[in-house]
């Protein structure tokens, strides 16, 4: 919105200098993003009578003037411009001037003249895009006086960010109202007087309103004998200020209101309107219009347009219509103020492409109660500038007059809330000088009327904000909230998903993100059997159900590495996984069910990529399982057990069930099905794993436990036996440590081994037991009766032998 700093000082006596007006505005809420000087480049220039001109000597298109510019005497400066005469007043760029072009202005001699300036053209001064020569200017203008003033552009313009909540200050009395509001200047609203004449304006219209939702208040004035011209100098100034072309007389004054009041008006061209009538109703499907941009528009049902007996006229709220457009043929007006429903007249505006002055403040809400007003004082500008004569009689249908709203304060509460004392008396002030009416008062509050144009205040906590915002936030000091002893601990999860993440950098995989949305089929590739949740509105068929694992986002991931060369891709990720619940979405129960999980994958050389201490050596399963042991060793989760196999999508006999000591399943780690990575167009040797997050972290030991050093030696023993091949480590080791209790302090497998002399169907397992007591030194007698005791329950209870 852009505020002329000249025409908001008619209403309200304004800060000695624009910046502290700008500094007010904007610590009141209003804030004001730019300040534009359009006198600015224009310093220097000066109005300046052509008292003589003859012929240059030496140039037949020159000549030499002598110009009186205010200082007394004459100034000599050579012109090659012919359309003027001896006594017109023209711009005059005095020496060491800088005009918008560029062109810096020097004491010259021109073919032997001396010349002390340049007389300009509207196009030098940067007015205009041509010239045809010198801009004439006004002859009451006085020689000396700076262009910039001469022509009106001695004024400021300030560019407000007004926020769609504040219609209210989308024109010059509003911000106005806001400046007296916080300068405690008095506010000088305008108050027109028409004198009436002739017959009633019922007489010459009717007006008839069949929608009154959509139109809750509709005003018209009757107009008669205008003359069609331009706008005075100082209207076409201000217009131009706020970036509004002038155009004529009427529509300019609708315009100039319209920033002046807020409220938009439309002007018909009375003796087009077909049967002298005005019908408001819904637009008709199909019907069509020409808007005054020369385009015709098809209708449609839901629009509201203004009428005459015959045909659409006016699209409400947004633009008018050619057929009733005022020409210079114009004599007799139909002026029109009318509050129009937001909603409506924005999906009118979006259906047609059109952004207007008009439906950028419908849509956030006009002021009911600037009907008259506005129409009042477009009236009273049409009587002083278009010759105008007012017909008896304001034409107001407002069938269905809405009380304001009613806001209570209570004043012990403004303290309470913004947390600093604001004194009674500039309560009252500040919401007084809003507009806000005190209806009534009881012991330490107060009932106020809220004026319709603050469609923002509905509650007494919008009340607080005004007075917080115009006695100055940076008054409130900045301290912690009463009660606040401490700040709560963080959440475990937050410190254990800490703890997952660097063990996955330090294993070298890197992490991404990847979308929630998947395609079905790469869930069915992966034999994923649990039926997914489908969008109702996808982006695309790619993004149209919730994913229910985090390894589809991984192997598109490594589709499109492979594709750009890449040799090796380590990934991984954490999110959620999704699920059908037959309960969801009843009460506060979300619609599906949520599964926090991490995911990665291992492809390509090992070590990412090349190197010379690894000749191609390429990644395989204990990559793999060695990043999800690096995640256990982090969290200090024990007790873990791998066991053979897993879901579809795995490779059976590379792929491995991940459990917690209680047996709860983690996830699967191993190496992806042949058919799901041809099915995918993948390379070979793609390796997963995906664990569910929650009892992972549920397992976690976050807090160190100390463990002194041991005091006595420990006795190392190395223990082989034959066991079936199909039998697991953990089986062994479980047997061993259980028996060797509690002299064993732990059995590390070092080797497994198959082939002769082993019988065929076995294996080797060969064990470092470490022995130790926390209590002496044990003797040799004592390990060698464990450790037979040990080979003896292994042999009776797993059918192990112990190898020769």
């Amino acid at each position: 919105m852009k505020i002329s700093v000249k025409w908001l000082g008619d209403y309200v006596a304004l800060p000695p200098s624009v910046d502290e007006l700008a500094r007010k505005l904007t610590a009141a809420g209003l804030e004001i993003e730019g300040l534009e000087r359009p006198g600015d480049g224009l310093r220097g220039v000066v109005v300046a009578q052509i008292k003589e001109s003859v012929q240059h000597p030496n140039a037949d298109k020159l000549s030499v003037t002598q110009i009186d510019a205010g200082g007394g005497a004459l100034v000599q400066v050579v012109c090659g411009a012919k359309n003027y005469k001896v006594g017109d007043k023209v711009p005059l760029a005095t020496v060491g001037t800088k005009l918008p072009n560029g062109m810096e202005i020097k004491q010259a001699a021109l073919r032997g003249v001396d010349s002390s300036g340049m007389l300009c053209s509207s196009k030098e001064l940067g007015l205009t895009e041509e010239s045809s020569g010198l801009l004439i200017l006004s002859p009451d203008l006085k020689p000396g006086t700076p262009i910039a003033e001469a022509l009106g552009l001695d004024d400021v313009v300030l560019e407000v960010n007004v926020t769609p909540n504040r219609p209210d200050a989308l024109s010059h009395l509003g911000v106005a109202r806001e400046v007296s509001v916080v300068t405690g200047a008095a506010l000088k609203v305008p108050q027109p007087k028409l004198t009436e004449s002739g017959a009633p304006a019922s007489q010459s219209v009717k007006v008839r309103v069949e929608d009154s939702v959509r139109c809750p208040r509709y005003g018209a004035r009757v107009v008669e004998n205008i003359t069609i011209k331009p706008s005075p100098q100082w209207m076409q100034d201000r217009l131009k200020a706020c970036g509004v072309r002038a155009i004529n007389n009427v529509v300019d004054i609708t315009n100039y209101v319209n920033l002046e009041f807020g409220q938009p008006l439309h002007a018909f061209d009375l003796d087009k309107l077909a049967g002298q009538e005005i019908v408001v109703r819904g637009a008709k499907k199909g019907e069509k219009l020409t808007t005054l941009d020369g385009k015709e528009r098809t209708l449609d049902q839901d629009e509201l347009v203004i009428c005459d007996r015959d045909r659409p006229q006016a699209l409400a709220g947004v633009m008018g219509g050619g057929d009733s457009e005022v020409t210079e043929k114009t004599t007799r007006l139909l002026l029109e103020a009318a509050n129009f429903l937001g909603s409506g007249v924005r999906r009118a505006a979006k259906r047609h492409a059109l952004h207007t002055e008009a439906s950028h403040r419908f849509e956030r809400g006009a002021d009911l109660d600037a009907v008259v007003p506005a129409i009042e004082r477009a009236a009273q500008l049409l009587v002083e500038l278009a010759g105008g004569t007012v017909a008896p009689g304001l034409i107001d249908i407002y069938p269905a007059e809405k009380p304001p709203r009613q806001v209570t304060l209570r004043f012990a509460r403004v303290e309470k809330v913004l947390g600093v004392a604001v004194p009674e008396a500039e309560v009252r002030r500040i919401l007084e000088a809003l507009g806000f009416q005190k209806l009534s008062e009881s012991a330490g509050q107060a009932t106020y009327s809220v004026p319709r144009a603050r469609v923002d205040v509905e509650r007494e906590e919008d009340l607080l904000e005004e007075v917080a915002r115009v006695f100055g936030y940076d008054n409130i000091p900045a301290k912690l909230p009463r009660g606040l002893a401490s700040l709560a601990p963080e959440p475990a999860h937050s410190e254990a998903e800490r703890r997952l993440r660097q063990a996955m950098s330090g294993a070298g995989l890197d992490e991404v993100v990847n979308y929630s949305f998947v395609a079905p089929k790469s869930l069915e590739v992966l034999g994923l059997k649990e039926q997914p949740v489908a969008l109702l509105n996808p982006l695309s068929v790619e993004q149209s159900v919730m994913r229910t694992s985090l390894i589809p986002g991984l192997l598109e991931n490594l589709s499109r590495s492979v594709r750009h060369q890449v040799e090796s891709v380590c990934l991984y990720e954490t999110g959620r996984a999704y699920f059908r619940d037959s309960e969801g979405g009843q009460g506060t129960r979300p619609a599906a069910r949520e599964v926090n999980r991490v995911a990665g994958l291992v492809w390509g050389l090992r070590g990412g990529g090349r190197s010379w201490t690894q000749k191609d050596a390429r990644a395989d399963f204990y990559d793999a399982k060695g990043a999800v042991e690096a995640v256990l060793g982090a969290l200090r989760v024990d007790g873990v057990t791998w066991s053979l196999g897993g879901p579809a999508a795995y490779h059976p006999r590379a792929s491995a069930e991940v459990k917690l000591a209680d047996g709860t399943v983690l996830g699967h780690v191993g190496e992806l099905h042949p058919r799901v990575v041809k099915s995918l167009g993948l390379p070979e040797g793609v390796f997963v794993f995906e664990l569910d997050t929650e009892p992972l972290y549920s397992a976690a030991r976050l807090v160190p436990e100390y463990h002194s050093l041991p005091r006595f030696p420990a006795v190392l023993r190395d223990l082989a036996v034959v066991v079936p091949v199909e039998l697991a480590n953990d089986s062994v080791r479980k047997v061993i440590l259980e028996v060797g209790r509690p002299l064993v302090e732990d059995a590390l497998v070092f080797d497994v081994y198959t082939g002769k002399p082993i019988p065929e169907g076995k294996k080797n397992l060969a064990y470092a037991l470490r022995y130790r007591s926390a209590e002496r030194t044990l003797t040799d007698v004592e390990v060698t009766e464990a450790h037979q005791r040990i080979i003896s329950e292994v042999n009776q209870r797993l059918g192990a032998s112990l190898r020769a």
